[in-house]
This record gives C-alpha cells, structure tokens and sequence, in this order.
C-alpha cells in the first residue's frame, strides 16, 4: 500500500487549502506565429495572375526582347520573394499568442502619415500631369516629392537627380526598347 500526495490540479487546490494553481501553457496550432503567411500568400496570387496573363498575352511579330520579356522577369523576382519571404517566416515565425521574452524590447508603431500623404499626392500629382507635362518633368516631381517626403533637404540636388533618372528612363525606353513614353509639351524637342 502506497501513499500518494494529492496532485494538484487546475482550478483545484492541492488539497491542503492553499489553493495554488498550475500555469498550463496555451495550446500552439501550426499557424500560431505564422499570420504573416498570408502576404506570400497574396504576393503568390499576383505572381500566378501575372504569370497567366503574360502567356496568354497576344504578341504580334517577333520582336526581341518581346513584349512578354520583363513581365517574366518580374514573375520570377516575384516567385522568389514568395519563397524567401515563406522561409524567412517558417524560420523564425513571431510569438503569435506567446508573450514575449523578458529581454526583448516592444517598441511602439505608428503610421507616419504626413509622408504616406505626399507619397500618395506625389503619385496622384504624376497620374493628372503626365499627360500635358510628359514623362521627364512628372517623373521628375514625382521622384521630387517622394524624396522630400522620406526626409531629404537637398532640392536643388534632388531635382537634378530627378531629372537625370527621367532622362535615362526616356531615352532607354526610346532608344533601347522602341516604346514611346509620353512627351507632353516638349513633344516637338524629344
């Protein structure tokens, strides 16, 4: 005959009415930690999206590169951020319903919504005088705009960097690729 001390069990007491209580860890699924998921997921969509358009993409003539030729460079950059970005998550997936450790630091996040908002003006300012301005000076306030949004206090070398950039991009789309990109009012000088 043996003697065996009551266990204790949760939500009871050991028995001797001190009532202690055992921290039984939360049960974890395979997805616990891994929400992040879904943006692989939704970068997956796109890629197979892209993928299916680009090669049921009516192509006339035969030119070289073709026009299939950088949608299937951007499906295969795409497939691989999938991959890189799946690894990375099942590698070191967050602490899902866990609390963090002791050691780490939480830092606070929040939306910067001044630069998010002259982004988006930047962009939506490209959008309406592309047209009537042309490629090279739109993409130039564009690039502009977006770089004093992210912090930079340089103009005059900002506008020149600008309309640099533009000026290679419009001449290798002209020169390199034969494509037209639109000259606005400077239509007569390009």
């Amino acid at each position: 005959m043996s003697i065996q001390a009551p266990q204790a069990t949760e939500g009871t007491g050991t028995g001797n009415g001190t009532g202690t209580r055992r921290n039984a860890a939360p049960a974890q699924n395979f997805f616990s930690g891994r929400s992040e998921l879904i943006v692989p997921a939704l970068v997956l969509a796109l890629a197979v999206f892209l993928t299916w358009q680009t090669a049921t993409m009516e192509v006339l003539g035969k030119s070289v590169p073709g026009p299939q030729f950088f949608p299937t460079i951007v499906c295969v950059l795409l497939y691989g951020v999938v991959i890189a970005h799946t690894i990375q998550i099942f590698r070191s997936p967050r602490g899902g319903a866990a609390a963090p450790a002791a050691e780490e630091k939480q830092y606070k996040t929040q939306s910067d919504w001044k630069t998010m908002g002259m982004v988006v003006a930047g962009v939506i300012g490209f959008i309406l005088i592309l047209p009537y301005a042309g490629w090279i000076l739109s993409a130039a306030a564009l690039f502009w705009v977006v770089a004093r949004a992210l912090g930079s206090k340089k103009a005059l070398f900002d506008v020149s960097i600008a309309l640099l950039f533009s000026c290679v991009i419009q001449l290798a789309f002209n020169a390199g690729l034969g494509l037209n990109l639109p000259a606005g009012f400077l239509e007569g000088l390009l």
